[in-house]
């Protein structure tokens, strides 16, 4: 009576039939699927084994011979090379830097450094703070470029009016 209550996957005339089809591709997928299982172990059964053959084959080999082992490193030598060529790469640099020629003139900055300064002394409103020169004297800033020029002369006390004394 299962064939009355057998719903079949694709539309046919005779219950029956179509179940008992059915039932036969069920049982061959099975057969298949219960194979390809075995086939599965039988491949990672094959694996483990090569690899068990291999650790033996090693370990014998080990057995045979003096059992070296290889601890040796050799990183040492290569880093010790790589640390030689970085410290002449380093040298090469150093001497080139130190023949290279500047191509900037100190005396051109120093010239225009106190073109800057008077310029900023002829546009304040107050003048720039009072400094003891080398001279002995209290200057203001536009005094002190003829400090820088070379030249000690004495100011007269009409700046320190000005400042504020």
């Amino acid at each position: 009576m299962q064939h009355l209550l057998y719903q079949p996957l694709l539309l046919n005339g005779n219950k029956y039939l179509q179940q008992k089809w059915d039932k036969a591709s069920y049982e061959m997928h099975l057969r298949k699927v219960s194979e390809s299982c075995f086939d599965f172990q039988e491949q990672s059964m094959s694996k483990i084994q090569r690899e068990n053959n291999m650790l033996l084959e090693k370990i014998s080999h080990i057995m045979r011979t003096t059992g070296r082992i290889d601890n040796r490193n050799d990183y040492e030598n290569k880093r010790y090379g790589e640390l030689l060529r970085i410290t002449k790469d380093n040298q090469l640099i150093l001497l080139r830097l130190t023949q290279c020629q500047p191509h900037y003139s100190i005396k051109d900055w120093h010239e225009d450094w106190l073109k800057t300064i008077k310029l900023m002394e002829s546009i304040a409103r107050y003048p720039r703070r009072v400094r003891q020169s080398s001279c002995g004297t209290e200057t203001n800033t536009a005094a002190s470029l003829t400090m820088a020029k070379g030249e000690c002369e004495e100011e007269p006390d009409q700046q320190e009016e000005e400042v504020g004394l």
